[in-house]
């Protein structure tokens, strides 16, 4: 790979770096955002909610207008939206204070609206400028930098909240100035990298698919979807008893919300090594791992002691791990190159669905009980789990015989 493309590759690396920040770096402040803005867990997690669920509806349109247009045509107003809505959400902290509530959850409608067309394009422009050979490691790097975009939101969002609470929006449009600048001066994209493809023809694409693949690739999508469920509405809770109950704040906090999603991203790379050997074990991947998260989810309505806590914890973020990147491969493998960029964008989409619903429902699910949130969710997990073993055909999914695996991606949030 010479150097221009090393160029390339280093800028598109940072765009999934600022896109996981949308969510996991405000997790770990929901108590100091509660406080200062006078709202409780269920308003506080609406923030999540809301940029994911704009992300989710707007990440098929925008998939299928980088393909009608051009993907830096897309990338760089989304990166210019994604900051905005942080600048907007800075600037009603400072001058409305506590009354500044509604107008940060528009901006993060704007914010989600402007992440879906950042890092899920990203990876669909990765793939249009490498070849076959080069493309496995290109979207190994964008992967690498998505999972450490994970593991340091906690504890970046932690460190910046030190300075002020609102600081944490300010500093999404301080991040997005200098990508957006890269984007622009130091990637290119091939001149023929547009399709003449109609919506109907896009939309008919996913509807083939799903004549080809149909159940097995609805409870693919259902796996993705869950497991973010699980995952987005637990790191919510525990945002707000490690505060609450166990005094942890700043910086430690922030650390220990990592460790789950260290946990989740080094297990994701083993499994995805795993299954590249052992394909015939997909389904019972899936289903093991949702079954993990199930036991654990159950398992924390017991226990009180923090380090068994945290534990427990650790080892649902190895059972996300396990479904993550095998659900991945089922979706990007379901599908022809012409068809990939349809399906993909409909992944993008149920993956943030699943993130928006997960902390609103774990705070109603509390509001009954802590026993009915943890039963309540290892329930969702357990049926999903059962269900996928049933009905998952690995085979008739992965029939397509293409390159598809070397696309597969994570696209969270």
């Amino acid at each position: 790979m010479d150097k221009k493309y090393k160029i390339m590759l280093t800028t598109f690396s940072s765009v999934p770096f600022l896109m996981v920040l949308g969510n996991s770096m405000l997790i770990p402040e929901f108590p100091k955002l509660k406080a200062a803005l006078d709202i409780n867990q269920f308003q506080v997690g609406l923030f999540i909610t809301l940029f994911s669920a704009s992300a989710g509806i707007s990440i098929p349109f925008l998939g299928y207008l980088s393909d009608r247009i051009g993907r830096k045509k897309i990338i760089i107003p989304s990166l210019f939206l994604y900051g905005l809505g942080g600048l907007i959400a800075g600037i009603a902290s400072v001058i409305l204070k506590e009354n500044a509530y509604p107008v940060i959850l528009g901006s993060r409608i704007i914010q989600g609206i402007g992440g879906a067309g950042t890092y899920p394009i990203v990876i669909a422009l990765v793939g249009d400028i490498f070849t076959s050979n080069q493309r496995s490691e290109a979207l190994g790097i964008i992967e690498s930098a998505n999972g450490l975009g994970k593991i340091l939101s906690p504890i970046l969002g932690a460190a910046i909240a030190l300075i002020s609470w609102y600081a944490l929006f300010f500093s999404y449009a301080i991040l997005a100035i200098p990508i957006i600048i890269a984007m622009w001066l130091l990637t290119e994209e091939p001149d023929d990298n547009t399709k003449e493809q109609t919506l109907k023809e896009y939309l008919n694409n996913i509807k083939e698919i799903f004549k080809a693949r149909g159940i097995p690739l609805v409870f693919s999508l259902l796996g993705g979807m869950v497991v973010l469920f699980l995952l987005f509405g637990l790191l919510s809770y525990l945002s707000d008893i490690l505060e609450t109950k166990y005094n942890i704040e700043g910086l430690i906090k922030g650390l220990v919300i990592a460790i789950p999603i260290f946990f989740m991203s080094t297990v994701s790379y083993f499994t995805g090594v795993f299954l590249k050997k052992e394909e015939k074990y997909f389904r019972h991947v899936l289903s093991l791992g949702l079954i993990v998260n199930a036991i654990i989810l159950s398992s924390l309505s017991f226990v009180d002691n923090l380090y068994l806590y945290m534990g427990l914890i650790s080892i649902l973020g190895l059972g996300s791990g396990l479904v993550l990147p095998t659900v991945n491969t089922l979706i990007t493998s379901s599908s022809s190159s012409e068809q990939r960029g349809g399906i993909s964008s409909l992944y993008g989409s149920v993956r943030f669905i699943g993130v928006a619903l997960g902390p609103p429902t774990f705070s109603l699910l509390h509001r009954i009980s802590q026993k009915a949130m943890f039963f309540g969710a290892a329930g969702i997990g357990l049926i999903s789990s059962i269900l996928i073993f049933l009905f998952l055909d690995e085979d008739k999914i992965m029939s397509v015989d293409e390159d598809n695996q070397e696309d597969a991606s994570d696209t969270e949030d």
